[in-house]
Formats: C-alpha cells, sequence, structure tokens
C-alpha cells in the first residue's frame, strides 16, 4: 500500500511558477515509477509528467514540455513537478500517481493522491 499526498498548488498568474510535491509513505516508494496528471472542470483526466524508478528516464506531454520540470528524490520518498511559465490553461486539479511499470495511461496507475489546485490567472 502507498499513500500519497499533494502539495504546493495555489493561485499564480500567467508566467509564473509552482512546485508541486508529492510525499509518498512506506518503503516501496522506490519500487514505482510515478506520474503527475491534471483534470480540468468537464474534462479527462490528462497525463503531463512521469518518472522512472531511478529518476533516470522522464516523460512530458506535448504541452507541458520545455516548461515543466518531474524529478524524483527517493531518499525522501518524494516526487517534483517544477512549473514555469504557467499559461491559463494549465489550471487545473494535478494528481500525483504510482505504478509499478510506468505509462501515460492512468488506468496503469494502483495508487492516486487526493489532488491539488493550481489556478493561473491571465
Amino acid at each position: 500500500q502507498v499513500q500519497l499526498v499533494e502539495s504546493g498548488g495555489g493561485l499564480v498568474q500567467a508566467g509564473g511558477s509552482l512546485r508541486l510535491s508529492c510525499a509518498a509513505s512506506g518503503r516501496t516508494f522506490r519500487s514505482y515509477a510515478m506520474g503527475w496528471f491534471r483534470q480540468a472542470p468537464g474534462k479527462e483526466r490528462e497525463f503531463v509528467a512521469a518518472i522512472s524508478r531511478t529518476g533516470r528516464m522522464t516523460y512530458y506531454s506535448d504541452s507541458v514540455k520545455g516548461r515543466f520540470t518531474i524529478a524524483r528524490d527517493n531518499a525522501k520518498n518524494t516526487v517534483y513537478l517544477q512549473m514555469n511559465s504557467l499559461k491559463p490553461e494549465d489550471t487545473a486539479v494535478y494528481y500525483c500517481a504510482a505504478s509499478r511499470y510506468g505509462s501515460q495511461l492512468p488506468r496503469e496507475y494502483e495508487y492516486w493522491g487526493q489532488g491539488t489546485q493550481v489556478t493561473v490567472s491571465s
């Protein structure tokens, strides 16, 4: 069992930055690939970024590539999402999730956090 708790969301102006954190419980954090997803009102949950168990491999959606950076610290059981050059269309609830195998598909993730709201004003 892995429990995930996100933090770091908030209100920011367009062009600004935020860093999301996701703290994981348990000793098996390094056994999981981690992902960030987001869901805006009325839209499906969409993939944002993912990172391999060791942190050597990272993946991004086209919409955030070059602006967002995913990283993990296995010693701290934490995964991060640094978000720069934020746009109003980045407004959503952001979720972190854990997967044994890693994927861009939400259904491949076993554990989910409760989400943190990110609002970007124009």
